[in-house]
């Protein structure tokens, strides 16, 4: 059976025409941070991170914990209340969300972002003769500790042919005091079946100048760990800057 014309169906259809064309003419415009998104993510592309303010790169990582909203305000206020990319990442949970746009879950992906970043550095000189990787190793105690607002103790494990084999933090305390024990360190070495260490802290205060007590402490566990025929490399006391070596002060 032939279908029935009806006078209705053109109209129905001009006027859904009509519907969507004035819907497409009043849609709300993209907002104006998506172009400048796109604009950030291709001077990236082309120039790498040396092509990029500090603010702007975290702007760059801003982007996914804050999908729709401008973030180069936050990313300016972060990079003014702490001072550089570096320091905004190591920053407390607490205190970055002290910044208005916040909160503890962009906060805590900030937190993941610095443990990307020790971690990388870590997988540079696991397994590697640090001796001969010096500057490497140098590099993954800074970011691992130059921003810790406490004093942290690490001991670096090596084995019979200097390579590390794990790397432990065994103190932890104030800004201007991690207890260490001699016999907590002689206790892992033996565990790991390390034959020499590295010992290294950190100055929160960014001064590396070895204070009189860390240079008793060294002593302490230098006499430990010569009874049991292990080697003390170095103790490196690492500053906002620079890094403190007792092996070229003279201290051992």
């Amino acid at each position: 059976m032939a279908a029935r014309y009806s006078p209705s169906r053109p109209k129905a259809f001009i006027s859904r025409l009509t519907y969507r064309q004035t819907l497409a003419q009043t849609k709300t415009p993209a907002p104006h941070y998506h172009g400048h998104r796109d604009r950030l993510r291709a001077r990236f592309a082309e120039g790498g991170v040396d092509a990029l303010a500090d603010y702007e790169l975290l702007e760059l990582y801003l982007f996914r914990s804050i999908p729709r909203r401008d973030v180069k305000p936050i990313a300016k206020a972060l990079i003014a209340k702490f001072g550089n990319f570096a320091e905004v990442i190591a920053a407390p949970t607490e205190r970055l969300t002290e910044v208005k746009g916040i909160s503890e879950k962009i906060a805590l992906d900030l937190k993941i972002l610095r443990a990307a970043a020790t971690k990388l550095g870590q997988e540079s000189v696991l397994g590697r003769p640090v001796l001969s990787s010096w500057t490497a190793l140098l590099d993954y105690c800074r970011s691992a500790m130059q921003f810790e607002g406490k004093e942290q103790f690490r001991v670096l494990f090596l084995d019979r042919k200097n390579r590390l084999i794990a790397d432990e933090v065994l103190g932890q305390g104030t800004v201007d005091r991690a207890p260490v024990y001699p016999r907590e360190i002689i206790k892992r070495t033996l565990a790991l079946d390390s034959t020499a260490i590295i010992l290294a802290h950190n100055h929160p205060s960014g001064d590396p100048t070895p204070s009189q007590s860390d240079i008793v402490m060294t002593k302490e566990i230098q006499k430990a760990c010569k009874a049991i025929d292990v080697t003390v490399h170095d103790h490196l006391i690492i500053g906002r800057d620079n890094v403190a070596s007792f092996k070229t002060l003279g201290l051992m």
